[in-house]
């Protein structure tokens, strides 16, 4: 791959000019929309003379038509009928913003409304203005750098380098608008693994939606990987994005690999789902971690309580500072009932938080029972560029393999945090991640894409081999279920019981109790086995607490997954002849300082 960087680096600099003139929060609004007008320029730059050539023959044809066979000479679907390029804007300094318009005006009609989402009008105007003046120099520096020879990936690495960098000078979250490229790999890697044999089907269509597709990564990605792995199949992919500028961005990479940019939806996917009666074969997303859902919150509860289950969120609504689960009800709902499977990456909050039939309890209850949680991967910390915390790849589907029915894998791929495993030559530990030579953000790690003994391929053989090993865990569902029950002891005064009219004894809410009793229980050969809810309160409970007594009427069932727990390895604590000799050694090294100190 070309050195992405160097170019985003050299659209950068363009921001220079714009210093005293824009607030550096606001260099995006010019330099974004420049980077994909200038970027449709060099792709349609081979073709431009000839579309010039065949104006007159279409200029009788209606404008739908006219995009039709200009868009065949140009050899994309779209085109630009204008008598300029940048060349030709940079020649004529002194009309540059009016032939400009008219040159962003000679676009097709797709191509057109992309541009208008970074509404660029405006700084058109304020930029020709004679208190700035820049508009000009500007294009000049834009038409100096070629885009033609970077494919669509490597143009999708500059866009998001490009954002990151204005996210970083106006402190906001760069995250929301894109996923680390490996990640995405990864995810892509998982959600085909199981389906192979049918992706290498000749001719064979397939569909992919993300609902938070910001710039189009994910999509672009799944499509490359797809057709690397069968150069005969079709993907049509699907997205809907919230963030006008990801969004031209996006719209835009589809137009010039050939897809359907009225594929892609603007606006928020809980209000209003742009895709509301499609179904797809695969999904993918990255939704931003932990967001808060109470601008959309009306309109979700209001579909929750009119559709319930034939809508997108009746199985229930989480907390109202973390809509992640509201994300993956919404994609679960475009499900095909042939078949269709997801890979979607959370924060930890959505395997736990919850306790026994609140929203989010009830969610992951009705996935599991339902058997559509395939499996959980656990990621390295500092992945991201906005955050340090650890993350999770849900793969979810509703079309399990025989092997897979009725079980969760879970994927312990965080790697090694005790640096002295690697000291002691234990490099097995660290199977995951490479450290990289400079943060970007918070992203100090990285996953190896190549090879099949570490990173992706490790990761993906992982899964694929549904075993169980030191890094992998296969339960049952019934595994991640409990009950919680309410343990009540009697009110006493004067030492004696308090009892109701009935001679019952009354419950002293003040020393009341909890218990979460799992559903299956490990018997004396380690073996998993259903567990009873009086078993255990008879073995658990009645011998530390005799008069205690379960509030049936009270009992909930809840599901959760505790990764940490699952894969706890004790690690006994040193020699305490160890730990003496270590504080004596210390103790040395400072009299031996000090003494250096004094003289």
């Amino acid at each position: 791959m070309k050195n992405f960087k160097d170019k985003a680096d050299l659209i950068w600099k363009v921001a220079d000019l714009l210093r005293g003139d824009y607030k550096q929060s606001d260099y995006g609004k010019v330099i974004l929309p420049l980077t994909v007008i200038r970027r449709l320029d060099c792709v349609l730059e081979p073709t431009k003379d000839k579309v010039l050539a065949y104006l007159p023959k279409v200029d009788s044809l209606k404008e739908s038509a006219k995009d039709i066979a200009l868009n065949k000479v140009a050899g994309f679907n779209f085109h630009n009928k204008s008598q300029f390029n940048f060349d030709k804007l940079i020649a004529d300094s002194n009309n540059v913003a009016v032939n400009l318009r008219n040159y962003i005006s000679g676009f097709s009609t797709s191509a057109r409304e992309i541009i208008e989402y970074f509404t660029f009008d405006d700084q058109i105007d304020r930029m020709d203005d004679p208190k700035a003046d820049i508009l000009f120099r500007v294009l000049k520096k834009f038409q100096e750098i070629d885009l033609s020879d970077m494919d669509s990936m490597e143009m999708g690495y500059v866009f998001e380098e490009l954002i990151r960098k204005f996210a970083e000078q106006s402190n906001e979250t760069a995250g929301e608008h894109f996923t680390p490229r490996e990640v995405i790999k990864l995810m892509v890697n998982l959600l085909f693994n199981e389906d192979k044999s049918i992706l290498t089907q000749e001719g064979i269509v397939k569909t992919l939606y993300d609902p938070a597709c910001g710039t189009g990564g994910m999509l672009s990605i799944a499509e490359t990987y797809l057709n690397d792995l069968n150069p005969k199949a079709e993907l049509k992919v699907f997205g809907q994005e919230i963030n006008p500028e990801s969004y031209a961005i996006c719209k835009s990479d589809m137009l010039i690999k050939g897809q359907n940019p009225s594929n892609i939806k603007f606006g928020n996917t809980f209000t209003v789902d742009g895709l509301e009666f499609d179904k797809f074969d695969y999904m993918l997303s990255n939704p931003p971690f932990g967001v808060d859902w109470k601008k959309a919150e009306k309109i979700i509860k209001s579909e929750a309580d009119k559709k319930g289950m034939s809508g997108r969120f009746g199985a229930g609504l989480p907390r109202i500072n973390d809509g992640s689960l509201l994300f993956l009800q919404h994609m679960m709902s475009k499900m095909k009932p042939d078949g269709t499977r997801i890979a979607v990456v959370f924060n930890g909050s959505p395997l736990f938080t919850g306790a026994a039939e609140s929203g989010e309890s009830n969610i992951r209850r009705w996935i599991i029972e339902n058997d559509w949680l395939e499996a959980v991967i656990a990621m390295p910390d500092q992945l991201f560029y906005n955050t340090g915390i650890s993350t999770y790849i849900w793969i979810v589907t509703n079309h399990k393999s025989k092997v897979r029915k009725g079980k969760i894998q879970l994927i312990n791929a965080t790697g090694v945090k005790d640096e002295e495993f690697l000291k002691e030559g234990k490099l097995e530990f660290n199977r995951f991640w490479n450290k990289k030579d400079r943060s970007l953000g918070n992203k100090r790690k990285e996953i190896p894409e190549n090879g099949t003994t570490k990173g992706i391929g490790f990761i993906t053989q992982l899964y694929g081999n549904f075993e169980e090993n030191e890094f992998s865990k296969i339960y049952p569902n019934e595994f991640f279920g409990y009950w919680r029950i309410t343990v009540e002891q009697p009110l006493l005064e004067n030492g004696k019981v308090v009892t109701d009219r009935s001679g019952n004894p009354k419950p002293d809410s003040t020393i009341r109790d909890y218990e979460n009793i799992p559903f299956l229980k490990k018997n004396s050969e380690g073996k998993l086995t259903p567990q009873a809810i009086k078993e255990y309160f008879k073995s658990e409970v009645k011998p530390h607490l005799p008069k205690a007594w379960i509030d049936e009427s009270k009992t909930k069932t809840g599901y959760e997954i505790n990764f940490t727990k699952y894969f706890y390895e004790f690690k006994p604590l040193r020699p305490l002849a160890e730990i003496k000799a270590n504080i004596m050694a210390l103790e040395e090294k400072t009299v031996v300082a000090e003494k250096t100190i004094l003289e």
